[in-house]
């Protein structure tokens, strides 16, 4: 059945619409209610940003396995519900004038441990609802919603804070997640339940079974190591690229954002194209492909200088979108296909938690480098970090065209 025609399909995705928005939405709302209600410091700051990713290098691996305990419907559901609560709590707490800097934190910190499960839970989720050989076109899709939230989020997100205040952004997040939840529960395919096991190994034996099968599959491996070193990268120049648009290139803050935005809009881009290109490469070989055509283009934007050579800058963010976000999509898409669906969970888990612990990581060694040999040279580091992505994948698809060939 075409996916524009998979009714259950189309529930998750008007979910995701609604939910994707609120998150970008919020992503302006918090911030300024912190600094301009709260009278946040940076580093308060700063700490509520970190509060909402800790809880994927705390929990992501047990996640994993919960996840492959349980029904993932449900799941799914309660990671909505329990987010919509938490966020409630702000503008309650707000209209009452009790909120606090130390709740943004607490709730940011919980919210983000909803997410782990809600991320883990619907990649894994995605194959027994559309059937594994349409998991390309779903991802696809859904890559779609989530670049179209961060073009129109932030923008809105601006407008409706000063005409309605923060905290009632956030209330309209949390009904976001309301909706996602309630469109979840509509869905109508049967899931077939997770059998009981009185013998299962403890959860630190699962644990190890899901990162024994990442780093035992010739594949997965690969995949790890390119999506690591494609997250160090992107890591590494987003510790720069506000500097160097700014004070190398001499553009006002409406041009960043009209070049920050032009990226989204790439994304859009690879993610409609993604099926094509998967059906004229091979659902595996496009993942290194489009790595390997984008990479020396990233590069060229770091020799961006003002006048006309702007448009290297504009060039270069917009391929490593574009190349980064063909790639994100084959690659859940391949975990999908070729991992036992009882493992899934685990498999998805252990590549989320490599990819978003060493976020940090980059983001500390782009600063440094920033600070050491300026940000033209950490952009061009950057590139050459990301050249290891296609290589690794190269090594090890070998000369695979499609996921069956592997």
């Amino acid at each position: 059945m075409p996916l524009a025609r998979h009714r259950d399909f189309r529930l998750l995705l008007i979910g995701q619409t609604t939910s994707q928005l609120g998150s970008q939405l919020a992503g302006v709302a918090v911030p300024l209610l912190a600094v301009v209600t709260l009278s946040a410091s940076a580093f308060q700051v700063g700490l509520i940003n970190a509060a909402s990713m800790l809880a994927f290098a705390v929990i992501g691996l047990p996640a994993g396995v919960w996840v492959d305990r349980l029904r993932r419907r449900p799941l799914l559901v309660a990671a909505d519900l329990v987010r919509a609560l938490l966020l409630a709590t702000i503008p309650a707490f707000a209209a009452f004038g009790a909120l606090a800097l130390w709740q943004l934190m607490a709730v940011s910190l919980l919210v983000g441990g909803a997410r782990v499960f809600f991320d883990v839970g619907y990649r894994s989720y995605l194959p027994a609802l559309i059937g594994r050989g349409q998991v390309l076109a779903g991802n696809s899709a859904l890559e779609f919603v989530r670049a179209s939230g961060q073009i129109v989020g932030p923008g809105l997100g601006g407008v409706l804070v000063a005409a309605w205040g923060a905290q009632w952004v956030i209330a309209v997040q949390a009904a976001t997640f309301v909706i996602s939840g309630g469109c979840l529960l509509l869905i109508r395919t049967r899931e077939e339940p997770v059998p009981r096991d009185p013998s299962a190994p403890s959860l630190a034996a699962q644990i190890r079974g899901g990162l024994g099968f990442v780093l035992g599959s010739r594949v997965l491996r690969a995949t790890a190591v390119a999506s690591a070193a494609s997250n160090v990268a992107f890591a590494v120049a987003s510790a720069v690229n506000i500097i160097f648009m700014t004070r190398v290139l001499g553009l006002p803050q409406a041009a960043v954002g009209i070049v920050i935005a032009a990226g989204s809009a790439t994304v859009m881009l690879g993610a409609a194209l993604t099926p094509w290109l998967a059906r004229r490469l091979g659902s595996a070989r496009v993942a290194w492909v489009a790595l390997a055509a984008t990479t020396p283009l990233t590069i060229v934007g770091a020799l961006a200088f003002p006048g006309w050579g702007l448009a290297l800058i504009v060039l270069g963010i917009a391929a490593g979108e574009f190349g980064q976000i063909v790639f994100s999509i084959a690659n859940v898409s391949l975990r999908q296909v070729i991992c036992p669906p009882e493992l899934l969970g685990r498999v998805n888990a252990t590549i989320q938690v490599l990819v978003m612990g060493l976020f940090p990581l980059g983001a500390l060694l782009g600063g440094a480098l920033g600070d050491w040999a300026g940000a033209r040279a950490t952009l061009v580091v950057s590139g050459v970090l990301l050249a290891a992505a296609p290589i690794a994948l190269r090594r090890g698809f070998g000369r695979a065209r499609d996921v069956a060939d592997l």
